[in-house]
């Protein structure tokens, strides 16, 4: 179809960025249309393979650039229903990060302290609580075991699952059938549904051009629900107020392929990107071992071989997030389940004398997949990703029917970031290998580059327009009524998972947002309870509102 329709607000994008900014903007009145890319799928909907046109590849968005593949989430409710829920708070020293530039990324108003009040929103809204020892898995506990027998500590991840529901079935990457995982199909989205905002799946935006009244038109191609290469049609919104989160892999494009159209982009557009720092390693524990040195025993004549049993991370080690010691140093160790399927290619074998990734050490490795642990690194990187110029429709060029695409994202990490991951790796195998746990080898680079599931920073907002694209208050710099919040406006990587602070600045970001909307003649108010109707969360923002509408 063609059509040109209008609304007060549109949302790009339906993760935390765009779900808590449609919940919002709903609630205080305004008239809110949310276009998402991929499919609106439910629990009933997530399948438990890994097979090629299950649900996981309906779901999911794989994009391998220069250097750098990201994997992010393709569907209604964005990252929240692919990601394993957890939902730490970023170390206070990350927020006074230099990194490249050489000078404080963040911008002076963002700070732990700062940011606190918006964390206990998100908290509050999604839940998020922390784990008891005994709700662990048995993965969990052995990556705890490990870590105290190296003489280091380990903590319960927080994390915004409801476990009376959950199975251990852990399929929480694929989606979770079971409905335990508290994201945001269950919040935030069936809020802003309830005042009013109307979310339309498979509606991949395009590009933004400007209208005469200061206003924008949001062009959009529909996508075919089975061939995401195929277009069914095409249209146009306009709207007062746009709000970009379409991902930190997404945005960004968006904004390049808009250039003709808008005008000059700040620089920052599309540079700056990091992928957290994010590194993998596959341990293959030795079950004898684990049983002698840990003194491990599930009561059924076995240590350990639980790979499977649980849900995604659970347990990590915290003791490198110390703000003492120098920057590119300090990382996260967690324990992360991945399904040995989706590992077959990247695991590479411990101690293998010629290629790893295939042949008979890799099929013997495979036979042990039970006993595999896999550890997540997250550490500091230097922001050196950069996108562009963009492909001539979405965030990459589709390669098959659904997930795979080839993106235009170049990534060479540089000396800091090598360091950072070498740092992390070594921590690893010290951890491990000790008195003979284990053997572990880090996911190969060969194939895909480094990877990341957690985008950030490629839209960042900071004090310098010439190394920031957004203001503090996530709004476009030179194009007012652009607002962006997803995880491409985090300025920097996180040390940790970054769901929980992406959803922080985001609510932060709300009360400017509204702030714009009304300036644009909407009657729009600030102000609304959790989704459930909670207020203790809004009573601790309420004086930091003023400030940040900007009145």
């Amino acid at each position: 179809m063609n059509s040109t329709e209008s609304t007060d607000v549109l949302v790009v994008g339906s993760g935390f960025g765009g779900a808590i900014a449609a919940y919002h903007l709903a609630a205080g009145g305004a008239r809110v249309v949310v276009l998402e890319r991929g499919p609106w799928l439910e629990g009933k909907d997530f399948d438990h393979d890994f097979k090629l046109g299950s649900s996981y590849t309906r779901i999911f968005d794989f994009v391998v650039g220069d250097g750098m593949s990201i994997l992010g989430g393709n569907c209604v409710g964005g990252g929240s229903v692919v990601y394993f829920a957890a939902m730490p708070r970023a170390p206070r020293f990350v927020f006074e990060r230099k990194g490249s530039i050489g000078r404080r990324m963040w911008p002076k108003a963002v700070s732990r302290d700062t940011l606190e009040p918006w964390y206990d929103r998100v908290a509050e809204a999604l839940p998020v609580t922390k784990q008891d020892w005994d709700e662990v898995t048995y993965a969990g506990g052995l990556w705890a075991a490990a870590c105290a027998h190296s003489g280091l500590t380990a903590n319960p991840v927080p994390v915004a699952v409801d476990n009376d529901k959950c199975t251990n079935c852990n399929w929480m990457m694929a989606g979770c059938r079971f409905d335990a995982k508290r994201s945001l199909l269950f919040n935030y989205l069936p809020a802003a549904l309830a005042h009013g905002a109307t979310i339309r799946p498979m509606h991949e935006v395009q590009h933004l051009s400007r209208n005469d009244d200061g206003g924008y038109r949001v062009h959009y191609d529909v996508i075919d629900d089975e061939d995401y290469r195929v277009r069914v049609g095409t249209g146009a919104i306009d709207a007062k107020v746009v709000v970009l989160a379409a991902g930190a892999g997404a945005t960004p494009v968006i904004l390049q392929r808009s250039e003709p159209a808008l005008g000059r982009m700040p620089h920052a557009a599309g540079r700056y990107f990091s992928g957290n720092g994010e590194r993998l390693n596959t341990a293959v524990i030795d079950e004898d071992r684990a049983r002698e040195v840990l003194g491990l025993d599930r009561g059924d004549g076995l240590a350990y071989a639980a790979n499977q049993i649980g849900r995604g991370p659970v347990v990590a080690n915290w003791d490198r997030l110390d703000g003492s010691l120098p920057e590119h140093s300090r990382f996260s160790l967690e324990q992360l389940y991945f399904p040995p399927g989706l590992g077959t290619i990247l695991a590479q074998v411990p101690g293998a004398t010629g290629p790893s990734w295939f042949g008979v050490d890799k099929k013997e490795m495979l036979s042990r997949w039970q006993s595999w642990l896999t550890i997540f690194t997250m550490s500091e990187d230097d922001n050196e990703g950069v996108f562009g110029p963009p492909p001539a429709t979405g965030n990459a060029m589709r390669l098959s029917q659904q997930m795979l695409g080839r993106g235009n994202l170049r990534y060479n990490p540089t000396a800091n970031t090598l360091r950072g991951w070498a740092e992390s790796d070594a921590a690893v195998r010290d951890i491990i290998e000790r008195d003979g746990l284990g053997k572990v080898m880090p996911w190969t680079n060969d194939v895909v580059g480094a990877y990341t599931v957690h985008p950030l920073a490629s839209c960042r907002i900071g004090d310098d327009p010439a190394t920031s694209a957004l203001d503090d208050g996530h709004e476009l710099r030179g194009h007012p009524g652009i607002f962006v919040t997803d995880g491409s406006a985090v300025p920097s990587g996180l040390t940790v998972n970054p769901a929980m602070t992406i959803a922080a600045l985001a609510e932060r970001a709300m009360p400017g947002i509204v702030q714009a909307v009304r300036r644009r003649g909407v009657q729009v108010a600030y102000g609304a309870p959790a989704p459930d109707g909670a207020t203790s969360g809004r009573r601790g923002t309420a004086p930091l509102v003023p400030v940040l509408a900007r009145d």
